[in-house]
């Protein structure tokens, strides 16, 4: 909670500076659980940039979660969303959009045991998978309803990639889907993993980040993509970003 008021506290030198409230839904490793006023993850890194680099705009944290960002982002409580892509559920919401120049990918994951041929990934019918509840996964034609994945997938859905990675790795499940960056954290803090799980070369889907601002946000897209390419051109996206093997690069557009 003294972390929560923290995120929303302004700083001293930004007296008088916009501010700028960005949702923050769990989205490991980029957020991890900012309803429980955690400051791990790279969101609050980016945030904490972003306010380093100018003075006129005061960027802070709103927790949400990824059932409620939709309808916080319309009603005002957030006015961007970040780390988004706008096929996820954004098509009728009215947003402008920025291309963050970050791109990462959801693999697949089984067991060792499993996986020795590549071509296991290739047919997930009948494989047990386990998922994060709410997520959009490409294989299912982006279909994050549950009851649909239960049924058409033997999908065991959770709120933690870490208890889909362990099933997986314990034999409960065939196949867990993470995140790139996800897989790489979750291998460094559990090196024994290292030899048990292997990752796809088939990918489900590549992430590449768009942070989404409401029309009548207080700040717009191009004034947002000239700090980002501010802290682009100083290294300070490589510096949060690509420890997670996440690609830091110029935008297409």
């Amino acid at each position: 909670m003294l972390l929560a008021v923290f995120w929303l506290a302004a700083p001293s030198w930004a007296a008088g500076a916009v501010e700028v409230k960005v949702g923050a839904a769990h989205f490991p490793p980029y957020t991890v659980r900012p309803e429980q006023g955690a400051d791990t993850g790279l969101l609050p890194q980016l945030v904490e940039a972003l306010n380093r680099a100018q003075q006129h705009y005061r960027f802070v944290l709103v927790p949400t979660s990824i059932q409620r960002r939709f309808g916080d982002f319309q009603q005002g409580r957030t006015d961007m969303a970040i780390f988004e892509n706008p096929q996820w559920g954004w098509q009728q919401i009215a947003h402008q959009t920025v291309d963050m120049g970050l791109e990462d990918a959801e693999v697949f994951v089984a067991r060792q045991a499993n996986a020795g041929d590549p071509r296991y990934f290739d047919d997930l019918n009948g494989k047990r998978l386990a998922l994060f509840n709410g997520y959009h996964y490409a294989f299912a034609g982006f279909n994050s309803d549950p009851d649909y994945l239960r049924k058409a997938y033997k999908a065991t859905l959770t709120y933690s990639h870490d208890s889909n990675l362990l099933m997986v790795q314990a034999g409960r499940a065939d196949i867990a889907l993470v995140t790139r960056s996800y897989l790489s954290d979750f291998l460094k803090r559990n090196p024994a993993s290292q030899a048990q799980l292997v990752p796809s070369q088939r990918i489900d889907q590549v992430y590449h980040h768009y942070a989404l601002l409401r029309p009548d946000a207080p700040i717009d897209g191009r004034s947002f993509a000239e700090l980002l390419r501010g802290l682009r051109d100083r290294g300070e996206l490589a510096r949060i970003f690509e420890p997670y093997r996440i690609t830091v690069s110029a935008p297409s557009d």
